[in-house]
């Protein structure tokens, strides 16, 4: 029932009435009390999906859309479909979310924006959301050829989503980017929530243990904050943050127990900006500190160089790994760059151009006893072979014992 109302949802957009569309738009938004408008360079669908789930848990009849790997249209009682597009995606589909919700007697709307003009940002808050809370998860060095020429200019940019006479929460640390969210708040009027270092560290090991992904402690401690504000107490909303779908582009962690060795493989290809990679990496570096080895694959590609160059010269400032292991092509860009800044040849092993069966002998000679291995760059090549080898290899470990050998095969080769 659901995907059919949003599909019939897809036909209202831009006519000859325009008038009559904005007035019946403006009709759907004061249908739905709460607008919350996710912004940020990295982590809005994850945000977006935590926000909607600890409302949901607390009772608030919420829907939401992300805009992340596939966009997808929440519903009240958790299923989602995708969005439908025509063509490409536009931003006027936001209108078509508002009437969907609105159409579901929605008390809350979650919505992640989708723009990334400047321009465009701005009028997605303050024509199509108008939103009740705003959020922007961070302000990071990426798309600068649209939003810079730095950080600052990118947090201008996500700025365009702070609401007029509303709330907006923020969880960017550093002080240059949270003056310019600040700056924007009081020009719009509304009340500005800083999310400090305190209340991220207050988010344990083991309520993050309980995700069936990596999830970042900086996305719950900013989306417990707003449940709470809108009257859902902490435990209601992890347990439904808990029980939520992860965004398809979500880290994923795998682990594999063979011969005496457990590996932990974490699928951090998706991050594709220094900063974040690194906050990543030092964020499990500190959660597996129990293992025996901390391994970093950087995953390199020969027309990307100046990646490879970004993330050498990032990782040096990192939580050092006891190993670094450069898999794909143009891996020599990344290593001479890395032992130019400090890191010793015997610590870093080159496997050009190799499959991913040689990859993993590779960490398997690397692994010790136990270890985590985070893979990071690129996905292309090897790096999508080496995630499907965790992946099917963890779906036969976790089988049930009682399964058959054909049923395992079928497992294998991803067919149950």
């Amino acid at each position: 029932m659901y995907g059919t109302l949003l599909v019939a949802a897809g036909a209202i957009g831009l006519s000859a009435a325009g008038a009559a569309e904005s007035w019946w738009h403006e009709r759907n938004l004061r249908r739905i009390p709460i607008r919350i408008h996710v912004n940020g360079t990295r982590g809005k669908s994850s945000v977006t999906r935590l926000i909607a789930a600890g409302l949901r848990a607390g009772g608030i009849r919420t829907c939401a859309k992300t805009t992340g790997t596939v966009p997808r249209m929440i519903f009240p009682d958790g299923s989602e479909a995708p969005v439908f597009r025509a063509s490409r995606a536009n931003i006027m589909e936001q209108r078509r979310i508002v009437h969907a919700a609105a159409q579901l007697g929605a008390d809350a709307l979650v919505i992640e924006c989708m723009a990334l003009q400047p321009r465009l940002q701005s009028l997605c808050e303050l024509k199509l959301v108008q939103s009740t809370h705003g959020v922007i998860t961070n302000a990071r060095a990426d798309h600068l050829d649209v939003m810079g020429p730095d950080v600052d200019g990118v947090a201008r940019a996500l700025s365009g989503t702070v609401p007029v006479k509303g709330i907006v929460y923020e969880a960017e640390q550093r002080d240059g980017p949270r003056s310019v969210i600040a700056a924007a708040a009081r020009d719009r009027g509304s009340k500005l929530v800083s999310i400090h270092d305190d209340a991220v560290a207050d988010i344990s090991w083991e309520e993050l243990g309980r995700f069936s992904h990596i999830e970042h402690p900086d996305n719950v401690a900013i989306s417990l904050r707003i449940c709470a504000d809108l009257g859902v107490d902490r435990e209601t909303a992890l347990r439904g943050m808990w029980a939520a779908v992860a965004d398809p582009g979500v880290m994923r962690m795998f682990h594999v127990a063979e011969a005496n060795q457990d590996i932990t493989f974490v699928n951090a290809f998706a991050a594709n900006d220094p900063e974040s990679t690194g906050h990543s990496w030092n964020t499990l570096v500190a959660r597996y500190e129990s293992v025996e080895r901390r391994i970093a694959l950087f995953n390199c590609r020969q027309d990307r160089a100046d990646r490879s160059l970004q993330l050498a010269d990032a990782c040096v400032r990192w939580r050092p790994a006891d190993h670094y292991v450069l898999s794909g092509t143009g891996t020599e860009i990344f290593a001479r760059r890395a032992m130019q800044k400090g890191i010793s040849p015997d610590r870093l092993t080159r496997a050009e151009s190799e499959p991913a069966a040689k990859l993993i002998d590779v960490l398997r000679h690397q692994s010790g006893r136990s270890s985590m291995v985070m893979g990071m760059g690129n996905i292309a090549g090897p790096g999508m072979d080496l995630l499907d080898y965790f992946q099917q290899t963890q779906l036969v470990q976790d089988a049930p014992a009682n399964r058959s050998a054909d049923q395992n095969d079928l497992v294998l080769h991803g067919a149950v």
